[in-house]
């Protein structure tokens, strides 16, 4: 089985806390929660259940304007994490527009793959997604549920790009296809 790879060596579990201080954030930080993009911390409330009491994090999601509900005591398990430096920002542009990607064959095989590396909210196995999709893209036509992926991994890549960066969505997009340009790919416009 194979599946899109990075040559060189870098560092996959980033924003991963596991057996590390616990992660604290404040109202009015912006976080990224996995699989879903960058949201704001709005509140930090506790709810009562029985005779104990939960600390939970509140945050708006941009995407959606969703609101979620994250126990403080779950932050690390679900991978709610900072925004990510822009040290490792210029890993994932210099992986776009240099990393080797080998996507597998099987539909299936591609899909769990690539569901898992979403859901891991590390920005570098998003920016593996993307490039893996839009190589195969360029061969033949995506799936459904592949589009969507696509979509998906393209707004969390530009939302975090911009934040981390202090650009507006157009400059981030914009710095997101001068290295997808270098590998010969275009970013896709938003669905």
């Amino acid at each position: 089985m194979s599946f899109c790879i990075c040559i060189e060596q870098y560092k996959l579990n980033a924003g991963v806390y596991m057996g590390g201080p616990r992660m604290t954030f404040e109202i009015g930080e912006k976080v990224v929660y996995p699989n879903q993009g960058v949201g704001t911390i709005e509140n930090i409330s506790v709810r009562n259940f029985g005779d104990q009491f939960e600390q939970f994090y509140q945050l708006r999601l941009a995407y959606s304007s969703m609101t979620v509900m994250v126990p403080v005591s779950n932050v690390e398990h679900i991978g709610l994490r900072k925004i990510t430096q822009n040290s490792e920002i210029n890993r994932v542009l210099s992986y776009l527009s240099t990393g080797v990607c080998v996507n597998c064959s099987d539909w299936k095989c591609r899909f769990k793959i690539n569901s898992d590396k979403m859901q891991s909210g590390n920005l570098l196995k998003i920016a593996e997604v993307m490039k893996g999709l839009l190589i195969l893209q360029a061969d033949k036509p995506l799936s459904f549920r592949e589009k969507k992926m696509l979509d998906r991994a393209r707004h969390m890549l530009v939302s975090e790009v911009s934040i981390a960066r202090g650009l507006d969505p157009d400059g981030a997009t914009a710095t997101l296809q001068k290295s997808l340009g270098k590998a010969a790919l275009t970013l896709p416009a938003p669905a």
